[in-house]
């Protein structure tokens, strides 16, 4: 009998593929890359046209012996990566290793680990796609030599261990910028004018000042809002117009990788690299029971939202059965993707309709259930039939001024019986609030009279924009055409692991080191976080895995201008002193005053003495209540991965700890503070101390 190999990246796509294939099939795991640039060395050869000097990854001898021994013994060799540019790069590196010639046809892709899928795969095997391997090398190369000739420059000038990314130092560059907008926003004055105004009947309704009658009109100041008030003074409130409409509102399309990032963040506040790793699980599969391994979604690095032929049908049946006739459009809804996407896989789906979220719900830990859910309702509801709203607009005269007022009303609830996308706080009106309009106004008509119980003048200033999110930034990087599906992730840990850049309460905030170096950036190589030219790289390495650019030709281009920018840092870059916050904290080993330094978990209070005195700890918040069981201070700690949690200032003696944040109730019962925590859209109050666990509940 035949003997055949296949080699994917990790042990969980492995197992699930096994189950697909017979007693002839040997499926073994390459744990990711197996050959990479060295660490301690540059690695690019720049005078030789600029070729790489691949080595065998530390750790990874035995491995490779046994994966080459397999090859060896193997009638095939079938190499089954990810479907991307870096899992053919993965696949050419093994090739390379096996001894695998040139033209032969042993790679093969699924875009889901499904067996149809994994069967079809290796009925028709393809060679290796030198594009995709060369577009890899290509940013690999230009990542290596930009991080390897910087960073001595701001090790030299900055602090030691420092590190310049050619991606990061661009998204580095758009939260620094966001900053210095905030830093520099001047407020404005503005006013609206709110009307209660009552029909006969008794009924209200709200409205809105707009202005005069044939012209819009901003209220700047009080003396502008008071002209108003004396113009609508005595003045009767006249319906001018009353318009009825229907309003449609269609679902979103499939998720791609930056939507599903963006949503997971909104509504579960998920990282972008929490939900790659839970979405990598979800594709690699996972034991359902009853049914073994089974990879539950399609792959999850794409920027498309096509979808295959036989998942449209898949899906309308789905929907025809479950929801009935009306909840299904008269033909599949096909979603246009970006001209700039690559399109090289379909959008983010279920692999099998018929595995609901809740049939899986027993076999999957809390948060790979939630985003399973999430792209399972995201995918059935973007087939599903529009919402539909009764609308109601109204023009209201008084005097020489005009006010409006509008509602509206569900009439059928289409694909929103399923599934809402989640919204940006961005997503405001002008006086900071959503922009919902709760229910139809009551029946009116032209020329009827109403009257101003109410009439509220209200002072706003206008705010600066706000700060990122991981959801927002990973928006704006698409947008803008930085990075790709899978680097969005990558590039938001690393500049917060290079302690460039924080996250507080959600929100992405410059350090002061981040400021230093993107100054720098800015000021000595300015085409590295210029966004416009780094989105132009990213076009001309699609370009390369498309055959239309050479990779070697891309690197003499970029290096020819790099080369004379690094001459010139080298020659006029300075020193700069990182400023120090001094704290009155005393170091216990030495009595010197502790100063705040950044780490890549956030702020810590260090000895200035190092390296002489290595005392340092970490900056404890006061929770602002006493311990339930000693009476000490409680303060808020941080974990590694940055989750908050409450801790008694004398531990290790005292070893209260809670997951829970503490409110300002106090317990009915013990008179112990209460911690807090959402619950649906209901907030829970329970008791600090354990034996007491008093709850309440409120809305």
């Amino acid at each position: 009998m035949a003997k055949y190999l296949v080699v994917v990246e990790s042990p969980a796509k492995a197992k699930t593929i096994k189950k697909f294939l017979g007693s002839s099939y040997k499926i073994k795991a390459s744990m990711g890359h197996v050959r990479d640039l060295p660490k301690s060395s540059i690695g690019v050869d720049i005078e030789n046209n600029f070729e790489p000097k691949y080595i065998n990854i530390r750790g990874k001898g035995e491995l490779i012996s046994e994966l080459k021994k397999e090859a060896k013994d193997s009638d095939k060799v079938f190499l089954a990566t990810d479907p991307d540019r870096e899992g053919e790069a993965i696949s050419w590196h093994l090739a390379n290793l096996f001894q695998i010639d040139g033209v032969e046809k042993c790679r093969v892709t699924f875009n889901e680990i499904t067996k149809n899928a994994v069967l079809k795969a290796l009925k028709s095997p393809r060679q290796i796609d030198m594009n995709l391997v060369n577009a890899q090398q290509a940013r690999r190369v230009l990542d290596r030599i930009v991080g390897y000739k910087i960073s001595p420059l701001l090790w030299r000038n900055v602090r030691k261990g420092l590190s310049a990314g050619r991606v990061q130092s661009v998204a580095t560059k758009i939260i620094c910028d966001r900053e210095q907008e905030i830093e520099n926003f001047v407020p404005e004055e503005y006013w609206n004018i709110g009307a209660l105004l009552s029909k006969d009947d008794g009924s209200t309704f709200s409205a809105k000042f707009n202005g005069l009658i044939n012209k819009k009109l901003e209220l700047k100041n009080k003396e502008d809002v008071d002209r108003v008030l004396q113009g609508i003074e005595n003045k009767e409130f006249i319906i001018q117009k009353v318009k009825h409409g229907e309003k449609r509102r269609s679902p979103s399309p499939p998720f791609i990788t930056s939507t599903l990032q963006q949503d997971a963040a909104r509504k579960f506040g998920f990282s972008a690299k929490k939900t790659m790793m839970l979405a990598q699980q979800l594709y690699e599969g996972v034991e359902i029971e009853g049914e073994g391994s089974i990879g539950l979604i399609t792959y999850m690095r794409t920027d498309s939202t096509r979808i295959s032929n036989e998942a449209l049908k898949e899906s309308r049946e789905y929907i025809l059965t479950n929801y009935g006739e009306k909840y299904l459009p008269g033909k599949p809804r096909i979603y246009k993707t970006k001209s700039a996407a690559q399109d090289a896989h379909e959008a983010i789906r279920p692999t099998m309709i018929n595995l609901s979220p809740e049939r899986v719900k027993s076999s999957l830990s809390r948060d790979l259930f939630r985003l399973y859910k999430l792209i399972w309702e995201r995918f059935i509801a973007s087939q599903m039939e529009s919402a539909l709203y009764d609308t109601m607009s109204v023009d209201i005269i008084a005097g020489d001024y005009l006010f409006k007022a509008s509602g509206s009303r569900i009439s059928f609830k289409g694909f929103l019986v399923l599934y809402e996308e989640g919204r940006d706080e961005e997503n405001t009106d002008e006086d900071g609030e959503e922009d919902k309009k709760d229910g139809l106004l009551p029946k009116l008509v032209e020329g009827e009279k109403v009257k101003p119980l109410e009439i509220k003048p209200t002072q706003h200033f206008t705010q600066p924009p706000p700060r990122y999110t991981e959801a927002t930034l990973v928006k704006t990087l698409e947008e803008k055409g930085i990075g790709r599906p899978s680097t969005y992730a990558p590039i938001i840990s690393t500049i917060m692991s290079r302690g460039y850049v924080i996250k507080e309460k959600k929100y992405l905030y410059p350090t002061e080191l981040g400021k230093i170096v993107n100054n720098l950036m800015e000021e000595h190589f300015n085409d590295i976080v210029d966004i416009n030219f780094t989105a132009r790289m990213e076009t001309q390495l699609d370009s390369v895995e498309e055959g239309e650019l050479e990779w070697k030709e891309l690197l003499q281009e970029f290096y020819g201008g790099f080369s004379k920018t690094l001459k010139s840092a080298e020659e006029h870059i300075s020193k700069v002193e990182l400023p120090v916050e001094e704290t009155d904290e005393v170091c216990e080993k030495c009595g010197r005053k502790m100063v705040i330094k950044m780490g890549r978990y956030g702020k810590f209070l260090a000895c200035p003495g190092f390296p002489e005195c290595r005392n340092a700890k970490p900056i404890l918040d006061d929770a602002g209540v006493l311990c339930p069981k000693c009476g000490g201070k409680v303060y808020i700690r941080k974990t590694k991965r940055g989750r908050s949690y409450l801790s008694c200032e004398n531990y290790p003696d005292c070893d209260y700890s809670s997951w829970e944040m503490a409110s300002d109730k106090k317990c009915p019962e013990c008179g112990n503070f209460m911690t807090q925590k959402k619950k649906g859209k209901k907030i829970q109050y329970t008791c600090s101390l354990e034996s007491c666990s008093h709850v309440i509940e409120e809305s």
